[in-house]
């Protein structure tokens, strides 16, 4: 009976160390998030997945996803921006099929034609690329952006739909652009290390005949640490319909957050981000 026990527990053990769905962001690549606290309960879905997301044996961010509705609940990240080129190729998260498949985000292709996968069972808790085909006024738009990060296996980590969300075009390609690309840069001036988390809220419309969620806002939160005796944070949101987006204190977010997602008191980061 021992050998059998010792068995399960270095089997478990491997599942924890390795797999690509975990079972928990402060075990399993915590280094995204502030004093490696992710944030609260409050967020979590019907159907949640803890995604550490791995290209090429190398972690790069974490999605909290969401099966049901097939989108990110929010992906995590360290700012470090730099110039590349944008990637064009679109990966999936091979684990949501099952812990049996790969660890590392792979092309759908690979998985029909190298796995077997049936394109029923990849579509099953995820979304696959024919659902953002054809869309009107909307776009893929990325939580976690490929201009956020300084390498192209960084960036390429970026392009999977498991951090893809249906944006308003205008949105993506205008306001929200100016945030990621400009207000992001000035905000950080000064910063050591800046966390980032950008989230979607779930809406009453979806795309690909209910497949997929769109999202009545998108939202972002960063906190970053200036010097050992100062640290700053700012947010912002943006309805998914309008080309706006509204700068908020981190405080001011997570309480317009509480009452958007119903789920109790959200709390983004660690105490120590200031939130006013």
């Amino acid at each position: 009976m021992l050998w059998l026990l010792l068995l399960q527990v270095w089997v478990s053990c491997l599942w924890l160390g390795h797999s690509e769905v975990v079972t928990s962001f402060e075990t399993s690549c915590p280094q995204f998030f502030f004093r490696e606290i992710p944030p609260n309960e409050a967020l979590e879905p019907q159907k949640p997945a803890w995604i550490c997301q791995r290209y090429k044996n190398q972690y790069y961010f974490a999605t909290l996803y969401d099966r049901k509705m097939r989108i990110p609940v929010y992906s995590a990240y360290i700012y470090q921006p730099g110039p590349g080129k944008r990637p064009k190729t679109w990966m999936v998260e091979p684990q949501l099929i099952g812990s049996m498949y790969p660890k590392s985000m792979e092309k759908e292709w690979t998985l029909l034609n190298q796995y077997n996968v049936s394109l029923e069972k990849l579509s099953h808790s995820q979304a696959i690329l024919h659902d953002y085909k054809n869309l009107t006024g909307l776009n893929r738009g990325h939580l976690n952006p490929n201009g956020h990060h300084d390498d192209y296996s960084s960036r390429m980590a970026t392009f999977t739909l498991t951090n893809i969300v249906p944006q308003d075009e205008k949105l993506n390609g205008g306001a929200w652009n100016n945030y990621e690309q400009q207000t992001m840069i000035r905000r950080t001036q000064g910063c050591k290390t800046t966390y980032v988390i950008v989230g979607a809220v779930p809406g009453n419309n979806y795309i690909a005949s209910g497949r997929v969620n769109k999202p009545s806002h998108l939202w972002s939160a960063a906190c970053c640490m200036v010097d050992n005796n100062y640290i700053k944070a700012w947010a912002v949101i943006a309805e998914n319909d309008k080309n706006e987006v509204q700068l908020l204190t981190l405080g001011e977010l997570e309480d317009a957050l509480s009452e958007l997602y119903g789920r109790g008191q959200v709390s983004l980061f660690d105490s120590d981000c200031p939130r006013e």
